[in-house]
């Protein structure tokens, strides 16, 4: 495989009454995992269905492995997007399908699929794909056979809408399991949105926030390990300001009843300077608050 991006997203505008995606611009590389997070409404699945070319951008350009979606042709395009494949947070599938018949149709769709990958799945995440049919299956079970076609598809890129919401965490766990596995292989990628942040940090190698149709922040796993959350009086904040380990204008804090919560981007320099103060390790949750509910000062 060369190295271009698995997708890319350069300046993506998507507008619909009263909601636009503006200004957007992503890379999801061979061999990472970026989590997409954000409030409900805030653009995640518009990025999404944009990204896979079920809508069409009202301006900037989509590449899926290094070429421009909107210049291709049909015969093209469909090339292109059978190196992708899609895991919604609904099961769309007929409801008198089989599982079995669920894969028979990808096969048809996806020309590299791999039957013997599929049993093996199936297998694997406990389910016979014989018997049940769409209707009668459960939740984490659908999940199960969604993620079973995909990763059998021969698709180099995973594009993942919400996949563990409602499952238990039993099943969450087997989910990321077989998603670390598939990621093995070199040259594949995963584009992931979820509200169990606790998931994407086990499992994204990178993170993009997204609000109101914009990306408002995106940094590495690693990052975001490192950042804290400081609880600090107003008078303690008013001294790291004074004392210069924060910059004034950049301080990103919500306010409590009696405290003050601060992003910190280095928790451990922070305790280092601070040892009398609480800071807590930041996970994405507290990131999204401080930044989307908090205020700069």
């Amino acid at each position: 495989m060369d190295n271009a991006s698995c997708l890319a997203l350069s300046h993506l505008r998507k507008r619909y009454e009263g909601f636009t995606l503006d200004d957007v611009s992503l890379e999801v590389r061979p061999g990472e995992i970026v989590g997409l997070v954000g409030r409900n409404g805030a653009g995640k699945t518009t990025l999404m269905n944009t990204a896979l070319g079920l809508v069409h951008a009202d301006g900037g350009s989509v590449e899926l492995f290094g070429r421009r979606v909107f210049d291709l042709g049909e015969r093209e395009r469909t090339a292109l997007r059978s190196r992708v494949a899609f895991v919604s947070d609904v099961l769309g599938y007929p409801s008198m399908m089989s599982a079995s018949e669920v894969a028979r149709m990808y096969e048809l769709l996806y020309p590299r699929f791999d039957r013997a990958a599929f049993d093996d799945l199936c297998r694997v995440m406990g389910f016979d794909e014989q018997v049940k049919q769409v209707k009668d299956l459960s939740r984490g079970t659908g999940m199960k056979l969604q993620l079973a076609c995909a990763l059998a598809s021969g698709a180099e890129l995973l594009i993942m809408d919400e996949p563990t919401a409602g499952l238990d965490p039993i099943v969450r766990d087997e989910v990321l399991g077989v998603l670390r596995e598939w990621m093995e292989t070199d040259g594949r990628a995963i584009l992931i949105s979820s509200h169990i942040t606790d998931d994407l940090e086990r499992l994204a190698d990178r993170v993009a926030l997204i609000d109101e149709g914009k990306i408002v922040l995106e940094c590495d796993t690693d990052e975001i390990a490192a950042m804290g959350v400081a609880r600090l009086r107003t008078s303690d904040f008013e001294r790291v300001l004074a004392e210069g380990a924060i910059a004034r204008g950049s301080a990103h804090v919500v306010a409590r009843d009696m405290s003050l919560d601060l992003l910190v981007p280095d928790r451990a320099a922070f305790i280092a300077a601070y040892p009398e103060f609480i800071c807590d390790r930041a996970g994405i949750d507290d990131i999204m608050v401080l930044l989307l509910k908090g205020e700069v000062r």
